[in-house]
């Protein structure tokens, strides 16, 4: 299928506004692809294209996409043979003629004011910021909130902070200059072909923070959908690919200070605990773990505390229930659609801790920063002590 270019889809919209290439990668997802493409052709921003990338698909997504395109030309399809995500979405970016690039997995959803929003926050800035995301809310397969996604956010060159906090969190929060995406080599699909694919989103934003400036909209405007399927379901995987993208990282940016290196390797430690933990692999939580004591002592004894009491809670409510012989309280099922009001970020609650931890961090971003806004060169000969 032939592409359009940019001045031909603006000629075709009557509108000055720049084209947004979405890209969707879709491997059988003929349970929300039609929910997702929903969410994208309700955007208050109207001027898109909209990519679905399906990665060999067995069942029904091809079809039920072919069907939703012809209502509306803004769809085009693409099949592949399964690759992995990381392939359909570079397929998607090759085959897009749009200044700007955004991302969404074919079982998330969008509210309808996200990529104008973004749009707006990016066209205000220049080249040297690359790309803006927003936060997200859980949902579930009826798409009911079931709760916030982290509060943390920055923005600016951000890259030391974004090795232990990964602000963006999802890969339907991004959007992104296509020719800054293509510079940086895309996505990268070695972490499928070796079986620990699930986190090319934390690669590909760590490779852009370390060149750019990043930009947030402060607000929930992505549903990242939670259910047995997705690829974040599989805790194994996702625990691995996080510890190899950051390791990979920090080989290619020889140039961080010892604190940096030392905080990315904790924070990540720490999250492939909890998805080794959800996976029931006993020996590898324990040698994480073990890894963690040694470096934060105090993160395992409040781990224990907290475990300790969530049990001893857990047998207070179970006598309480059955006593009383009441049912336990269910979620209230409002749903992230587009009659939702998007909720900004509630002040996230920083410690004394915490707060040291985000100074010396955001310190050294300042300093890479100074460091590489002259030259790349500069930033990869310099040592920062």
């Amino acid at each position: 299928m032939l592409s359009c270019t940019e001045e031909d889809r603006r000629g075709t919209t009557n509108s000055d506004q720049t084209l947004v290439s979405v890209v969707i990668p879709a491997f059988n997802a003929s349970t929300y692809i039609e929910r997702t493409l929903r969410s994208a052709l309700r955007q208050t921003y109207t001027v898109l294209e909209i990519i679905v990338v399906n990665d060999g698909s067995t069942d029904d997504t091809a079809k039920l996409v072919a069907q939703i395109a012809m209502s509306d030309s803004r769809i085009r399809l693409l099949s592949t043979p399964n690759r992995g995500v990381a392939a359909a979405r570079n397929t998607g970016i090759e085959a897009s003629s749009g200044r700007f690039v955004a991302f969404l997995d074919a079982d998330d959803l969008w509210h309808r004011t996200k990529i104008e929003k973004q749009v707006n926050a990016l066209n205000r800035l220049s080249s040297r910021w690359a790309a803006v995301y927003a936060q997200h809310c859980l949902i579930n397969e009826d798409d009911e909130i079931i709760r916030p996604g982290s509060s943390h956010v920055a923005r600016g060159y951000i890259y030391a902070r974004h090795l232990s906090f990964k602000y963006v969190g999802n890969g339907s929060a991004l959007l992104v200059r296509r020719n800054v995406a293509l510079e940086i080599g895309g996505f990268d699909s070695s972490y499928a072909a070796t079986g620990i694919g699930g986190c090319e989103d934390l690669d590909f934003e760590l490779r852009l923070a370390a060149r750019y400036c990043i930009e947030v909209v402060p607000e929930r405007l992505v549903g990242y959908r939670q259910h047995p399927g997705s690829m974040s379901s599989n805790h194994l995987r996702m625990g691995k690919g996080a510890l190899e993208v950051v390791r990979r990282s920090l080989a290619a940016n020889p140039h961080l200070p010892r604190y940096v290196v030392r905080s990315a390797i904790d924070a990540t430690q720490k999250f492939a605990f909890w998805e080794f933990r959800q996976d029931r692999r006993t020996y590898l939580s324990l040698v994480t773990i073990g890894v963690i004591l040694r470096t934060d002592p105090c993160y395992v004894v409040r781990l224990v505390l907290k475990k300790g009491l969530r049990g001893i809670q857990h047998c207070l409510r179970l006598r309480t229930s059955t006593a009383g012989g009441e049912d336990p309280p269910r979620r209230n099922g409002s749903k992230f659609d587009e009659q939702i009001v998007p909720s900004f970020l509630e002040c996230t609650k920083e410690t004394p801790r915490l707060r040291r931890h985000l100074t010396r961090l955001t310190a050294v971003d300042v300093i890479l920063n100074q460091l590489f806004a002259p030259s790349e060169r500069s930033l990869t000969r310099t040592k920062v002590e």
